[in-house]
């Protein structure tokens, strides 16, 4: 078990996967949230069942996976739908987070939850590391990598914990407007500075 555990968080496009991938480099264990959402819902898993049962066939791709853009828009357009699916899918997800930073080797892990703030998932981390950038570059990011208009950019952001709420509940925050030679820099300093801190932990 890791004697730390980072929460790595930020908004759409904030630069959260490239500087997850850095850690990684490191041999830091990054366990993502979005990652596990999308494995609980595969097919056979309970929450498959149940969205396949409230939605019908209609939700599924012509492989029998869940179409997520379709789902995602009738969670977005909907609030009931939406509290009902987080009802449904969350504890699961909290639980795969719990198991897998409990089985984490490393020094410490890096548990990556874009909706840490807004879910109020902090109790799950030691400390919370915040990826943050200009509104504009997310935007622009967000927009070229989905494929997405930056007004349905804006709508996702606006949904999310403002910049300056979660820039208040940091630990450490990572630029990510600069170069990404710098951001890799800040990431190595942190690496040095969480090692420290794992060592000192009273898990050690």
């Amino acid at each position: 078990m890791s004697e730390l555990i980072i929460g790595l968080t930020g908004g759409i496009g904030s630069g959260k996967t490239t500087v997850s991938n850095i850690f990684k480099q490191f041999e830091i264990e990054v366990i993502d949230a979005d990652i596990i959402a999308r494995e609980v819902v595969e097919p056979g898993m309970p929450a498959y069942q149940e969205i396949l049962a409230r939605y019908g066939e209609s939700i599924l791709n012509k492989d029998s996976n869940l179409d997520r853009t379709k789902l995602r828009k009738i969670v977005f357009d909907d609030e009931k739908e939406k509290l009902w699916l987080n009802q449904l899918t969350h504890p699961q997800i909290r639980n795969q987070l719990k198991l897998q930073s409990q089985h984490a080797k490393s020094p410490y892990c890096l548990l990556s939850i874009p909706l840490l703030l807004e879910n109020q998932l902090e109790y799950l981390v030691d400390r919370i590391l915040v990826i943050d950038c200009e509104e504009e570059t997310q935007i622009t990011r967000a927009a070229t990598r989905d494929n997405s208009t930056p007004e349905q950019i804006s709508k996702i952001m606006n949904a999310q914990i403002n910049r300056k709420s979660r820039l208040a509940a940091a630990d450490e925050v990572i630029n990510t407007d600069v170069s990404f030679e710098l951001v890799s820099q800040k990431c190595a300093d942190l690496h040095q500075f969480y090692l420290i801190l794992a060592k000192s932990s009273p898990l050690s």
